[in-house]
């Protein structure tokens, strides 16, 4: 019986003595190393990435990248794809990593390194997923033009139906034949009733029914947009009925066919921009865009209006923003605008610095107008406007102050200071539009040679004078 025992043990000892070899045989195997046929082999995925392939789908009739991902990078679009001729890391930046590691073209991309990536298709993001474009994985992103760049089909662009997130990096165009940005001699003329095509370039446009935001902050969004046409969505910067709650804030926006658009959004702010060099309007909320807040932004030298807000918008605050050098208006509202504010603005060399058309029950108030042109003008209300109050303005060696146009009614105009206008201040008939406090002396409020508060043509002076009567210079 013990010697039963005795011969049980030293086989299961035995067994395990030889289990444990195997097991330690099995470590000290040599890893098999992955294709080295590419200079890059696959970059380490995101943890916020799901694993399964499908999330990420490039669609080689189309030329189109869908992102299904619940959340995803750059990195992630390429680890997925592996498909140089869709996404790639510029070459110089390529060659620069081969060198750095004595010409071994086995080795990774660092994902937690900035890299200048050259995008050759349309990202697609779909409903409920979210693409960051940031300095985890991008320095900046060039999205390259097309050989058939004149069909909208064929623009290489990004289309948030989900979310979008780029934050302190760059994204541009790019033309790979001449080494330099996309440009466009895009145009539009007679109050953009006509346009005239240019070279199509990418774009980037949150689409109706976005189930998220596309936020962009501390970013360098530069040379996007083309004229597609009126309502054709190729502006460069477009939330076209989805984006709510989107924000914008503290980025360089430049030569962007327009620098903003968008149609029938709502909650969003718009902070601490520079907008320049535009081929049309700087910022252009529109159609039915309410619930908006444009404030600290600087805005020049574009081919249109500065901040134009048009086609029943209502709810609007435009404040705190420095306009100047922009070829159209500075500050325009029209086409029914209504309970909108604009207010504490800095204006300077602008045809007209604040223009209202068909403007309701809105306020103009504390804002600095400034310019050297005779026939400039400051602030005109027109076509239209009605309940509007204009008061506490600063203008300044302009050609006419306040000029009020036609079918325009019941507005209040008071306690404006008018320096040095060179044609006084024109009106057509007011209908019950009220100018209070007129020639009388009141605090803030400067009377003498050159300075005329609420100063109207001759005509309607006795219409004022009996008005501050009737008031006893209370504004109503």
């Amino acid at each position: 019986m013990t010697r039963s025992i005795i011969g049980v043990s030293i086989i299961v000892t035995f067994t395990l003595l030889l289990l444990l070899l195997l097991l330690s045989s099995s470590l000290l195997l040599p890893v098999q190393s992955e294709n080295s046929s590419e200079l890059f082999g696959k970059l380490k995925p995101s943890p916020r990435l799901p694993t399964s392939s499908s999330c990420i789908v490039y669609d080689k009739n189309q030329n189109s990248i869908t992102i299904k991902c619940p959340s995803a990078h750059l990195t992630d679009v390429y680890n997925q794809l592996h498909n140089p001729t869709v996404l790639t890391i510029e070459e110089k930046q390529q060659q620069s990593i081969k060198n750095n590691n004595n010409n071994n073209i086995n080795n990774s991309v660092d994902e937690r390194k900035p890299n200048i990536w050259l995008l050759n298709a349309t990202i697609i993001i779909n409903k409920g997923s979210l693409l960051t474009i940031d300095p985890k994985d991008t320095k900046w992103l060039k999205i390259l033009t097309t050989p058939l760049n004149s069909v909208e089909n064929n623009v290489n662009r990004i289309l948030v139906y989900g979310s979008l997130k780029i934050d302190t990096t760059k994204v541009t165009s790019w033309n790979k034949n001449t080494n330099y940005y996309a440009l466009t001699n895009s145009s539009r003329e007679y109050y953009g009733h006509i346009t005239h095509a240019g070279a199509a370039r990418p774009f980037i446009a949150t689409e109706r029914g976005a189930t998220g935001t596309t936020n962009i902050t501390n970013s360098e969004i530069a040379y996007l947009g083309y004229e597609g046409g009126i309502g054709s969505g190729t502006s460069g910067l477009e939330y076209r009925n989805g984006g709510d709650g989107s924000v914008l804030r503290g980025n360089n926006i430049h030569h962007l066919y327009f620098g903003f658009y968008s149609i029938d959004i709502r909650g969003m702010i718009i902070e601490n921009n520079q907008f320049h060099n535009s081929g049309h309007y700087g910022i252009d909320p529109h159609t039915g865009t309410h619930d908006m807040i444009i404030r600290h932004n600087i805005v020049y030298d574009t081919n249109g209006t500065g901040i134009i807000c048009s086609l029943n918008c209502y709810n609007i605050l435009i404040e705190d923003n420095k306009l100047f050098n922009n070829t159209g208006d500075a500050i325009s509202f029209t086409r029914n605008v209504a309970n909108s504010t604009v207010r504490n603005n800095y204006i300077e060399n602008q045809a007209n610095g604040i223009f209202v058309s068909q403007l309701h029950h809105s306020q103009v108030y504390n804002n600095t107008i400034s310019n050297d042109d005779r026939d400039d003008n400051g602030i005109v209300l027109g076509n239209g406007s009605s309940f509007n109050k204009v008061f506490h303005n600063m203008i300044n060696n302009i050609g006419s102050g306040i000029t009020l146009k036609s079918s325009h009614g019941n507005n209040t105009i008071y306690n404006n200071q008018i320096i040095n206008s060179h044609n006084t201040t024109n009106s057509t008939p007011n209908n019950n539009n009220k100018f209070v406090t007129g020639f009388v002396p009141i605090a803030n409020i400067q009377v003498g040679p050159g300075v005329y508060p609420n100063v109207i043509s001759l005509a309607d002076r006795e219409f004022e004078k009996q008005n501050n009567q009737q008031t006893n210079g209370v504004a109503s």
